[in-house]
């Protein structure tokens, strides 16, 4: 019985490592242990002719040439459009547009650091040579309208957010395409990710149009840089597309199912957003008004995908103006703000199958946040109130391990005297087991029930980009990269292997051994993980030592 007891905490605790190593996995941009192999999806049905499909191709690069068109609606000789790079800055973030196009091709977030240099702003947004993530608008129809290839004019002067200024606003006006224009205002509030983008279709020819209005978000299938000297790269959950509607709910797109035709996701609503994601943060295009659009993610070029959605813009008459409104998010995964940006946004938030339990964690992680001012003793009083809810499972844990513990010297003698004769052995066993009130295998229900907690927090401490440039103390200067002088895993290791000594010795020398082993091994890893994870998983096991190190003293059981 006491080995059925050893062997179930020993399989509880292998699986908890694999989960854990998988979610690492995942994270770090590798197929999880448990994936499924893909499966081949039909092909999408091809919408009506003004549609998705005739969206035009973007410039391969920044400046790329594209064929003009006479303000007069006619074809002129082929020239190449002026580029020009208008830059603007808030107090959060420092945006680029290409004047060609009047798209937005840079955003750096003054209040992140950069992934692969800590000493650099984060860049979302950007396109080089050797990576492209852009945000694009235009309009189509049966004849040629401004698009993200037309050549627009800055009407707008202010290029940085005054003091006392709550927004900055980039307003540009495209040349006139058959007589139609476009009009770009680009509104940016003070203290905000979420860009208003108000569009405006105005009518100069002498015949109606009907055009539809496409924003959409193109980027490169290639991961981010690593997310700082780790030894195997940083987390990174997920990279890819998400849609989001009310009725399908959030559904991710991933690359690889665009290259392959393969992508399944809801086509038509009249309600949704479309957002690119990646660890930490994301782009997205929503509209919460209650207008019919049309969902669309294809293949643009080599490892180049567009994802977007399609707004039908109505007849506008000759000298009609006509608009209408989005609103464009490019910066960090802040839960909270997400949530009240639009309805299931917070779901860019990665949390895998942990969502369920992952999400109130986090609000309780971030309540505590809000009293103490501080990520780090948040996590820590976090991990307390895990303890005092589990108290009295714990203490049961424990004092099954304790009592465990004074039999051993007897339990040892007994499979010494009796080892030739096993069902004896176990007879004897069973008849201390029922004199002394134990139950061997006691401490592992209080372990099964907390181990889906455990991980959910895991999956909170590596999603959050809250933690991601967040001191705690000290040298503790981030709490989403490993400690660089190794403190807080060392610590970590040490509680550990009190813990160990704290528990019953496995009679069998083997077992014995594998018990310090074991924790050895697992401590290796956090070497490597965030700090706020080793410092979870520290605060945790000083708090498991001082409880089940009272609960000893109660019963009398001394090493």
């Amino acid at each position: 019985m006491n080995d059925l007891r050893r062997t179930l905490l020993w399989s509880v605790f292998a699986v908890s490592l694999l989960m854990l190593w998988d979610g690492w996995l995942v994270h770090t941009g590798q197929p999880s242990l448990f994936a499924p192999a893909p499966v081949v999806a039909s092909a999408p049905a091809a919408s009506g002719p003004a549609s998705s499909a005739n969206l035009p191709t973007p410039s391969a690069a920044l400046g790329a040439p594209a064929a003009a068109v006479a303000a007069d609606g006619g074809a002129s000789a082929p020239v190449v459009p002026k580029s020009e790079l208008i830059t603007v800055t808030t107090d959060v973030v420092k945006a680029t547009f290409d004047t060609l196009g009047g798209s937005l091709v840079r955003v750096e977030l003054l209040q992140h650091r950069a992934q692969d240099d800590f000493k650099q702003n984060m860049v979302l947004f950007n396109k080089t040579a050797g990576h492209t993530y852009v945000a694009e608008t235009g309009l189509i129809a049966t004849t040629g309208l401004p698009n993200h290839k037309t050549p627009f004019t800055v009407l707008s002067t202010e290029r940085v957010l005054a003091d006392g200024a709550d927004k900055l606003v980039v307003k540009m006006a495209s040349a006139p395409v058959n007589g139609v224009q476009l009009i770009k205002t680009f509104t940016f509030p003070r203290g905000n990710y979420a860009i208003d983008v108000k569009q405006e279709v105005v009518n100069s020819s002498a015949a109606a149009v009907s055009p539809q209005l496409y924003v959409q978000l193109v980027r490169d299938g290639s991961a981010p840089t690593a997310e700082g000297p780790t030894m195997i790269g940083a987390p990174q959950a997920y990279l890819g597309g998400a849609f989001y509607t009310g009725e399908a709910k959030f559904q991710k797109v991933e690359f690889a199912q665009i290259e392959k035709n393969e992508a399944e996701f809801q086509k038509n609503a009249d309600n949704g957003w479309v957002a690119v994601v990646q660890h930490y943060f994301t782009a997205a295009w929503l509209n919460n008004t209650k207008t019919a659009r049309e969902f669309y993610a294809r293949k643009l070029d080599s490892n180049l995908y567009a994802l977007g959605m399609l707004f039908p813009v109505g007849e506008v008459a000759p000298g009609q103006t006509k608009a209408i409104e989005t609103q464009l998010l490019v910066g960090p995964q802040e839960e909270v703000k997400l949530a009240k940006l639009a309805e299931g946004l917070e779901l860019v938030k990665d949390y895998g199958w942990t969502h369920i339990m992952a999400k109130p964690l986090f609000w309780l992680l971030n309540w505590l946040h809000s009293l103490i001012g501080n990520w780090g003793w948040a996590i820590v009083a976090l991990v307390v109130l895990l303890k005092a809810a589990f108290y009295w499972l714990n203490a049961s844990a424990y004092r099954s391990m304790a009592k465990m513990k004074a039999l051993n010297p007897r339990i040892q003698q007994l499979r010494e005297n009796l080892k030739d004769k096993p069902q004896e052995m176990q007879q004897q066993m069973l008849k201390i087991y029922r004199e002394e009130k134990v139950n061997p295998i006691g401490g592992c229900l209080p372990i099964l029930i907390q181990i889906p907690v455990f991980i959910a927090l895991y999956w909170v401490l590596l999603s959050s980009v809250e933690m991601r440039n967040a001191p705690w103390i000290g040298w503790i200067t981030d709490l989403s990269i490993k400690d660089p002088y190794f403190v807080l895993p060392a610590l970590m290791t040490l509680s550990t292997l009190l813990q160990t000594w704290l528990n019953p010795t496995p009679p069998d020398p083997l077992q014995a051994k594998m018990m310090w082993i074991m924790p050895l091994l697992f401590s290796v890893m956090f070497f490597f993980f965030p700090a706020g994870l080793v410092l979870y998983w520290l605060t945790n096991n000083i708090l498991s030592i001082a409880q089940q190190w009272m609960i000893n003293r109660q019963l009398g059981v001394t090493k």
